[in-house]
């Protein structure tokens, strides 16, 4: 192939301090998110442009551990009443980070 047809990929760019502590927003603390955690992977909830790199540098670089793969997911807000008024939850984005073999995250503890 000529280099004319092939495409090249983006560098990467370093992920600022403070844009990583906006980026992990909360982990998510459900059933399902906590049957997942047998499988080595955590559920988080980030911002709606937050992208698969910064999530992936943002995990690494806050809890010092390996991530392999992150997988995300736009959560639709539902239509809910209030006092007779229809109103919508906002829509969030939750991001499921598998992370390597040996590496383990303790959400019960803070991030000091």
């Amino acid at each position: 192939m000529s280099e004319e047809t092939q495409t090249k990929r983006p560098a990467r760019r370093a992920v600022a301090g403070e844009r990583m502590f906006a980026i992990i927003r909360s982990p998510v603390i459900t059933e399902k998110a906590t049957a997942l955690s047998a499988a080595n992977q955590v559920v988080f909830r980030v911002p709606l442009d937050a992208t698969k790199p910064e999530i992936r540098a943002a995990v690494e670089t806050l809890f010092n551990v390996k991530v392999q793969a992150v997988n995300t997911l736009i959560m639709k807000g539902k239509v809910k009443r209030f006092r007779g008024r229809s109103g919508r939850r906002s829509d969030w984005k939750k991001a499921m980070v598998r992370l390597a073999p040996g590496y383990s995250i303790d959400l019960t503890t803070g991030l000091a």
